[in-house]
């Protein structure tokens, strides 16, 4: 097991006190820049920081009685310094890339601090998977908190996963070094109905001593909510509209509210804030999901605190969100989150607090990133080969997998279909008819195929379904192994043999993301860890992330980062209709419904 290097406060109070008492010279002083103080929410111009050891000794107007002859000085030049953004929850996975390349790609960005869940590669690879995760995310020259997954299956009896998570992993996870808490607790009417497993693992986290992440997708804001309230989980980003976060908060959970590739969920609650006027100090920004293209190209949590801003939120409130806030809920505001004396010196200096350029990046005292530059390195986990041998399927599959058949004799058919809603995670259960040919139900021009390929215990299992939303056209194929949660292999087209050939693609590569349109391969994104990320560089992952993105728009998508919600049609704890290797699920009742209704 990797332990963490990095020293704790008390390791080093001595250095620090007679630094701050100029007995001792600091490593490094930041001078003269703006102290942004997200204690008292105010801005002080004219300040220094004092570094020593990596954290912060010393907070003033005046830092020369810390200085010696070797002393590095950073020179602000009047610009505001603020803490390290923290991400309050988020996936590594999402982004495609290892912990290491993540670091890289959001550490120009000013992200410092990571609390991450791991549960995507839970299911695929189990606590092993996790341990991985756990052990690369503690090489990174940045904070990355590793949250034990909760769930896995994420609901129990509506999925089949590679691995399942137990009360007694959560247990032993928990005496790891970098666990921080619980993941992101799904089965919330497991919490709501008292399950005996799930309660289990809450129990074993808060006698660690640690935090319990909350997931509650139900509008139900009645006694099924307060009961899962009851069980333990501390915060929750599912909410979409100003009456969750206020719910939230009212019941004393943290409220987190995300801006990830394709969640748009901050305009809509930040106004129990900027309107409502409620305490902001229970609310806290994250991204859930980003794709590494947005990672490259439009920033991490410095994109969030810019949308809070643009939303009406106080810069500094803004900010308070990004790092204070995170840092008390997680337990850690004696060591992140502020710049104050005794905390990682993990400090970003930007020229404008609305617009937020991240110029400078220091990370436990050193200077990580430059104008947009990653100046560190971000080790490798050695990953083993049985890491990247994770899409077992039984043999090659052909277009008569992915038929559906019709009643005998009918001429059209009523199916229920999956609908996709832009910019949010939660689906819609909708009802089209569709025509038959020779037999078989046809996609239309609103209406096309879903395919969850099983691809963990070579089953040989396909389970076939509609979608809509996409707006795909021609003859054409999309497939992908990331398909939170249980991630086996979700196929989305418009014909049945574009729909093999992409699925028989990535049994080839093992694992990843490839459209097909009239037998030609358009794009390809190799994912050959557990299928869901690759330890290639952020920036070509990226470009191939954008490749694929604008093959989907030359199909026909207009939607805003339809990838995002490509992955999460299977996710069966998130309303209204999800598909799974063991049928249609309804999650407003999580139950399993025809595909076609019955025929009269």
């Amino acid at each position: 097991m990797t332990q963490e290097i990095f020293p704790s406060w008390p390791d080093v109070a001595a250095q620090l006190v007679n630094v701050a008492a100029g007995r001792t010279a600091a490593d490094t002083i930041i001078k003269g820049g703006k102290w942004v103080n997200v204690h008292t929410r105010e801005i002080l111009p004219d300040h220094d920081i004092a570094i020593a050891a990596g954290r912060i000794a010393f907070v003033g107007p005046n830092a020369s009685h810390c200085r010696g002859s070797d002393t590095q000085i950073i020179e602000a030049k009047g610009r505001y310094m603020i803490p390290g953004l923290c991400d309050a929850h988020m996936h590594i996975e999402s982004g495609m890339l290892t912990p290491a390349e993540f670091a890289r790609a959001v550490i120009p960005h000013g992200t410092t601090s990571m609390f991450t869940d791991p549960h995507e590669i839970a299911n695929v690879l189990g606590l092993e998977g996790v341990r991985m995760m756990h052990d690369e995310a503690l090489m990174q020259p940045v904070n990355i908190f590793t949250q034990m997954p909760s769930c896995a299956p994420s609901a129990p009896g509506m999925e089949t996963t590679g691995f399942e998570i137990s009360a007694e992993d959560v247990a032993e996870a928990m005496q790891w070094p970098g666990i921080i808490g619980l993941g992101e607790m799904m089965n919330f009417p497991g919490v709501s109905n008292a399950d005996p497993q799930m309660l289990a693992e809450i129990a074993a986290t808060q006698r660690a001593g640690k935090t319990v992440g909350g997931h509650y997708a139900s509008p139900d804001l009645g006694p099924a909510f307060a009961a899962y309230v009851a069980g333990g989980p501390a915060d929750d980003h599912e909410g979409t509209c100003e009456a969750d976060a206020i719910a939230r908060m009212r019941q004393g959970m943290r409220s987190m509210i995300r801006l990830g590739s394709a969640w748009y969920d901050v305009e809509t609650q930040i106004t129990a804030i900027t309107e409502k006027g409620l305490d902001p100090r229970n609310m806290i920004l994250c991204t859930d999901d980003s794709h590494s293209g947005t990672l490259v190209n439009d920033g991490h949590m410095n994109r969030v605190v810019r949308h809070a801003i643009e939303c009406g939120c106080d810069p500094v409130v803004a900010l308070q969100m990004a790092t204070i806030n995170t840092a008390t809920h997680f337990g850690l505001e004696r060591d992140i989150g502020s710049l104050t004396p005794g905390r990682r010196a993990d400090v970003v200096l930007t020229s404008d607090l609305k617009t937020l350029p991240i110029e400078t990046v220091i990370a436990r005292g050193q200077i990580v990133a430059e104008a947009g530059e990653c100046l560190v390195d971000c080790p490798h986990y050695a990953w083993p080969q049985a890491a990247r041998k994770t899409v077992n399927m039984a043999k090659d599959l052909t277009g008569a997998d992915f038929r559906i058949d019709a009643p005998k004799g009918a001429n059209a058919v009523t199916a229920n279909v999956i609908g996709v809603v832009e910019n949010q995670a939660p689906t819609r259960a909708l009802k089209f008819e569709l025509p038959v040919t020779d037999g078989q139900v046809q996609s239309t021009g609103e209406v096309c195929q879903i395919a969850l390929v099983e691809r963990h215990r070579a089953t040989g299992g396909v389970v076939n379904a509609f979608v809509s939303g996409f707006g795909y056209e021609g003859q054409m194929a999309m497939a992908s192994t990331v398909a939170h949660d249980s991630h086996h292999m979700i196929v989305v087209g418009t014909d049945p043999e574009q729909m093999a050939l992409a699925a028989n693609r990535l049994r080839e590569v093992g694992g990843g993301i490839t459209i097909f349109r009239d037998g030609v391969e358009l794009a390809l994104v190799e994912l050959p860890i557990a299928g869901l990320m690759s330890d290639s560089p952020a920036t070509e992952v990226a470009a191939k992330a954008e490749g694929m993105m604008q093959a989907m728009r030359d199909c026909g998508c207009t939607l805003n980062n339809a990838y995002m919600q490509h992955s999460l049609l299977a996710l069966v704890v998130i309303p209204e209709l999800r598909i799974s290797d063991l049928g249609l699920v309804d999650v407003r009742s999580f139950e399993f419904i025809p595909v076609l209704e019955p025929h009269s």
